[in-house]
Formats: structure tokens, C-alpha cells, sequence
């Protein structure tokens, strides 16, 4: 079953790493409500936003997981580490998580239950 439990953790990471973006879009956050289009937060909300609905179905999710582990590092050493370097006091477990879980499914892809696991090609059997 690890096969199909790896693409139920994409799903599950997709998901909620994607509830971030809505809610820089369309919710409020600490810094106000919804962003003004070609900001800083609008921009990453939308990049957040294509890129995990794409780790979602499975769709180049080993490039898409690892732009997002890159996203969630840049966005932790931009914003966290004002507060503090070490993730627990400065808030910023969360980020260290998803960065590690989009390496993780970058190195052992998206599983079976995905679009590229469904069009990949098989090799052929040697006779």
C-alpha cells in the first residue's frame, strides 16, 4: 500500500497547502483582508494557488514539488527568520514541514493515484 499512501499524503499536502493561498486571496490574514492585485502576497497567493492545485492531480509534480520546496524556504528565511531562526520560536514549523514534504514528493514522485502516474509509460518487458 505505500504506493497509493504516497498519493493520498500529495493529496493530502496539496490540500492543505492550498487553503494558505485562498485565504491570502480571498480571506483575511494578520495583515488585512484581501491583497491588492500585483502584490507581494496577491502574487504568491496565485503561484500558491496554480502550483498546488497541480501537486494536487499530480500534474509535473516532482518540478511543481520542488519549486513549492523552494517557495516554502524563500518564504521562511524572507519572513520567519526576522522573528527568530529556530522554527519553534518563531512560528515557522509549518513551513519547514511542507518544505521537507514537497522535497520528499519531489525525490519519490506522486504516487500512482495521479495524472502522471497514469500516463507514464510503462517500459517494456524484456522477452
Amino acid at each position: 500500500m505505500q504506493p497509493q499512501l504516497l498519493s493520498i499524503m500529495r493529496v493530502a499536502i496539496a490540500l492543505t497547502f492550498s487553503q494558505h493561498a485562498v485565504v491570502k486571496l480571498l480571506g483575511c490574514t494578520s495583515i488585512g483582508c484581501i491583497p491588492q492585485p500585483f502584490t507581494p502576497l496577491w502574487l504568491s497567493g496565485i503561484v500558491e494557488i496554480m502550483l498546488g492545485s497541480m501537486l494536487l492531480f499530480g500534474l509535473a509534480s516532482r518540478s511543481v514539488a520542488l519549486l513549492l520546496a523552494g517557495v516554502t524556504a524563500i518564504a521562511y528565511f524572507t519572513t520567519q527568520t526576522q522573528q527568530d531562526f529556530f522554527p519553534y520560536l518563531d512560528d515557522g514549523k509549518l513551513a519547514v514541514v511542507y518544505g521537507f514534504a514537497f522535497l520528499y514528493l519531489a525525490v519519490a514522485g506522486p504516487g500512482p493515484w495521479s495524472i502522471d502516474g497514469i500516463t507514464a509509460t510503462k517500459p517494456a518487458r524484456a522477452a
